[in-house]
């Protein structure tokens, strides 16, 4: 049969594209700029918040997927420090969505045995929001299945500013020299420390950046941009990703002999 009568991966049912799947290839830790639903909600001529809400179940779909496929952990950005900047009211939905979110998802996690962290300025969220990440962390604290982070009053440079300013206390109180400041010691502050780099980064609704996300962590990482909106990335648009992961080839900057030897 001629190739070009093959069909793209574009035609491939859901089925088909996971049994396409390498195990042995697939990423161990996945990383999302869930972005789009503001547009999604526009062109369904509903509110921002509507698409915030089904936005909600693009992320249940993730967390499955990847217990289903055994990717250990995967890290989604949430609310960014500039996200602080949009209108009071949307804000406070976004909040309080959070809130909803945490309330009813919780004892579904637990049963999956999702493991919950937070990353960021926390102490910039409503009490009421951080008490309810703080009780979701905690009583997802001993599972281990899945490790889900999400990225709250996250910003990328301000995490390196926390962690250079615990290398400054740490100097301060005479435990350590400039030369033992090597990239292990700055991982060590980082938000991410108990988690190993994103081996894939996926960005939706067609913005090619990664927006002050995981800037130390993203150094090696494979990135996938996508034009589709958030709310609409389910699973076929998850296996799609893991598919165009598996055909690169990560050299971590060696040159194609020193990986193959």
């Amino acid at each position: 049969m001629d190739t070009k009568d093959l069909p793209s991966v574009d035609q491939l049912s859901i089925e088909e594209l996971t049994a396409k799947l390498e195990p042995d290839l697939l990423p161990k830790h996945i990383a999302i700029i869930m972005d789009g639903n503001g547009r999604w909600a526009e062109m369904q001529h509903l509110s921002r918040v509507a698409g915030h809400q089904e936005g909600i179940k693009s992320v249940r779909e993730m967390i499955t997927v990847c217990l289903e496929l055994g990717i250990n952990a995967l890290t989604i950005y949430a609310f960014s420090q500039e996200n602080w900047n949009r209108p009071v009211q949307e804000i406070s939905s976004l909040m309080g969505l959070l809130e909803y979110y945490l309330s009813t998802e919780r004892a579904k996690l637990i049963e999956q045995g999702v493991r919950l962290r937070t990353i960021g300025r926390l102490d910039s969220l409503p009490a009421s929001a951080l008490q309810w990440v703080r009780t979701a962390e905690q009583e997802t604290s001993h599972l281990d299945r899945l490790h889900l982070t999400v990225a709250l009053s996250y910003g990328g440079r301000a995490e390196i500013v926390d962690a250079v300013r615990e290398l400054l206390h740490e100097a301060q109180d005479g435990n350590l020299r400039p030369d033992d400041v090597d990239e292990s010691r700055i991982q060590q502050y980082l938000y991410t420390h108990e988690l190993p780099d994103p081996d894939l980064l996926i960005r939706t609704s067609g913005e090619t950046r990664i927006s002050n996300f995981l800037l130390w962590q993203l150094a090696y990482t494979e990135l996938y941009f996508t034009p589709t909106l958030w709310p609409d990335f389910r699973r076929r648009e998850l296996l799609l990703a893991l598919l165009e992961y598996q055909r690169r080839e990560r050299r971590f900057g060696r040159v194609l002999s020193t990986v193959s030897t």
